[in-house]
């Protein structure tokens, strides 16, 4: 009962007793505003879903919220074993949790931490003969923050991977989601528009047993979307030590966004130097290595790819010219690689770039036939260790601010004295003092 309805006396009790919702006065008696539910590990979904007799399941709570209404998660392991159905084949696709019900614009169903716990979905324990997907979100209008998504498998080598979170939905938020040792990707945007990812981590993993070879889908962050879906941003977000690429737009016919983000060490086996899969920091798109008619433009801006095994910034084939605006690109296999392909199927170079610093090793390749101008290797710049307050390449994984904004830390950030300050041109961000600075951190 949501909407303005006349309540005995009884029943009014009753309803608040149930559960903690919000009870407004309206002209025409009361109305149910937003209720908030909680889960634990150790709650059951016979109980009323308070704080003080929480559910079990996310199952549960999604049968029973509503639009507006926040289910809260106490801190702990939810441990799953089985998906929501059985494997039809050894190549079929099953879910652990599905969230297909959806709230709407400008009251999402949200899914959240408890305020200073942290619950962590493991499911490690599955033993399903086929793909697995941890969570499966078809609906829209839903908002996932605090979550923990951990241990997806791939229990037969007949198979690409498996996926963290695969979103087909649309209108979703999700913040501040470490997502983790899976094997594979670990947050993937298979469809919908308008989806934001936003504060959120992705790193050591790694997908084993890939039907294309030990390590080579296992991206931090994918999205590989079709046409009519914009709108997609990865916001404020870090990959790192992925087995193939931190973040991959291959095969995506919609236009996406990165934006202040940050890539390293990916394209090994986690927390190790051995080379595993393709191992690019930020793969900007591309369709399997050929022409396509209707390839659309991504942005990739204000970010920092450092020791990826092979490119920092990578145009993949692009098909058409993305935009690379005031990136750091720091001793990658190489820094900015623009390998396009034309409407014949010839390699070009592709690319719009601004504002972007190389520094150490390759810097840039594929680069004729691109727009690049005010960046580091075509200015009159010295480039050294002393442009930048540090060039160090540990602690980048340390934690987030209390907000889930990105430390703020020192390295490569430029020097008070440094020749980068006001040497780029106005692409559209905000920047101080006469022009922008280059890189990605604007002094």
């Amino acid at each position: 009962m949501r909407r303005s309805t006349f309540l005995t006396r009884a029943a009014l009790i009753s309803a608040v007793v149930a559960a903690p919702v919000a009870i407004v006065a309206t002209s025409t008696g009361v109305s149910w505003a937003a209720t908030s539910y909680y889960v634990s590990p150790s709650g059951s979904d016979s109980a009323v879903g308070t704080l003080s007799a929480p559910w079990k399941s996310i199952a549960h709570a999604q049968s029973v919220a509503a639009a507006g209404d926040t289910v809260y998660f106490r801190g702990g392991t939810y441990a799953y074993a089985t998906a929501t159905s059985s494997c039809t084949s050894q190549t079929a696709t099953v879910n652990a949790i599905v969230l297909s019900k959806s709230g709407s614009s400008g009251s999402p169903i949200n899914y959240v931490n408890y305020p200073g716990e942290k619950p962590v979905f493991n499911f490690s324990g599955m033993t399903n003969d086929c793909r697995i997907k941890g969570f499966d979100v078809t609906g829209s209008y839903l908002y996932l923050k605090g979550l923990e998504v951990t241990g997806v498998r791939q229990n037969n080598n007949l198979n690409h991977e498996s996926w963290g979170i695969w979103v087909s939905g649309s209108h979703n938020t999700f913040e501040k989601i470490d997502t983790h040792n899976n094997m594979g990707p670990g947050l993937f945007i298979q469809n919908g528009g308008y989806n934001l990812v936003l504060n959120s981590d992705s790193h050591d993993n790694y997908d084993p047993n890939s039907s294309s070879g030990a390590g080579e889908n296992a991206d931090g962050f994918g999205a590989h979307i079709s046409a009519n879906n914009p709108g997609n941003v990865f916001r404020g977000c870090r990959a790192w030590w992925n087995s193939d690429d931190g973040f991959d737009l291959i095969n995506a016919y919609s236009s996406v966004t990165i934006e202040n983000s940050w890539a390293w060490r990916n394209g090994y086996l986690p927390e190790t130097t051995t080379a595993s899969g393709n191992g690019n920091g930020f793969k900007a798109g591309g369709y399997g290595g050929g022409y396509v008619s209707n390839g659309v433009k991504h942005t990739v801006r204000t970010s920092v790819a450092f020791l990826n095994r092979s490119a920092g910034f990578y145009a993949n084939h692009h098909t058409v010219a993305d935009d690379f605006f005031n990136n750091t690109s720091y001793s990658n296999g190489v820094d900015y690689n623009m390998l396009g392909v034309n409407s014949s199927g010839a390699a070009v170079g592709l690319g719009n770039l601004r504002n972007n610093v190389a520094y150490v090793g390759t810097l840039t390749s594929n680069m004729s036939g691109t727009s690049a101008s005010y960046n580091s290797w075509n200015l009159s710049v010295t480039m050294s260790n002393s442009q930048f307050q540090s060039v160090s390449t540990s602690g980048w994984n340390v934690s987030r601010q209390s907000d889930g904004s990105l430390p703020v830390l020192p390295y490569l950030r430029l020097a008070s004295g440094s020749t980068l300050i006001n040497k780029g041109t106005n692409v559209g961000l905000p920047y101080n003092g006469s022009a922008p600075d280059l890189g990605a951190f604007e002094s």
